[in-house]
């Protein structure tokens, strides 16, 4: 399951990827880039007003929801730290997801990098996917719209699909095993990314040629790097201190 990424900040790999002429005033999201649950995060999809015939209207545009696809019933933001993933297996079934995947609301979700956890010396650390020739990474993903029931604004969000990752050769590696489960079903999960070549496919699919772009990516075209930890700060010894050297208490302010 992925909850932690890069999105795409090259404004020429956007523009080269999917054939956008980005405006002047575009920038890449706030945070450093780092982007998590219910964060906002740019997203490719066809434009609706491509529906019309107008040749004039370009093939993508980028947009920006929220992560964690947040269904009409959704009563806030947060509902997103529930559906930032949506598992392929059941995608269909679950009611955040299966009016995106009915419609069918397809979207790209660009990434420079992706997160996963290794913890194979039994600590986590964080392992940073990036495609071997440093292109964008286009992963998978439902978008649906969104009324805030507080404020009537409307808003986007989207998800990332995945798949089950045990025969994989890098991802079968990540997240922490459930010791209740034996090895050979860990249900290791990966993002489902998509070869340049089918993202105009995968945006106009149907429903029923839909899990057919699921597949995974191959290994020799990922580069995994784990990161090092931060450096923790030494502590500072305990000095040991009587009443009068303390002084009396205070009162705490809160």
């Amino acid at each position: 399951m992925c909850s932690h990424y890069q999105a795409e900040k090259r404004r020429k790999q956007i523009e080269k990827h999917f054939g956008i002429q980005l405006p002047p005033s575009w920038e890449p999201p706030p945070g450093g880039l780092h982007i998590y649950p219910t964060q906002m995060a740019p997203f490719i999809r066809r434009p609706p007003e491509r529906e019309s015939g107008d040749e004039a209207v370009p093939d993508f545009e980028v947009v920006e929801g929220h992560f964690g696809l947040l269904p009409g019933f959704a009563k806030d933001a947060k509902f997103g730290l529930k559906t930032y993933n949506a598992r392929s297996e059941t995608v269909r079934e679950l009611a955040s997801f299966k009016n995106a995947w009915a419609k069918p609301r397809h979207c790209i979700v660009p990434c420079e990098a992706i997160y996963e956890p290794d913890w194979r010396t039994g600590k986590f650390i964080p392992t940073r996917f990036t495609a071997a020739n440093d292109e964008t990474l286009g992963v998978a993903g439902l978008w649906s719209p969104w009324k805030n029931p507080e404020t009537a604004e409307w808003k986007l969000s989207f998800t990332m699909l995945t798949i089950n990752a045990e025969a994989h050769p890098l991802f079968k590696l990540m997240h922490r095993p459930d010791l209740k489960r034996p090895p050979e079903k860990q249900d290791k999960r990966m993002v489902a990314i998509l070869p340049e070549a089918w993202y105009g496919e995968w945006l106009d699919a149907p429903p029923e040629r839909s899990m057919d772009f699921l597949m995974q990516f191959p290994a020799e075209r990922l580069a995994m790097v784990a990161e090092a930890p931060p450096p923790q700060e030494p502590k500072a010894p305990k000095v040991k201190t009587t009443p009068s050297e303390s002084g009396p208490l205070e009162p705490p302010l809160f």
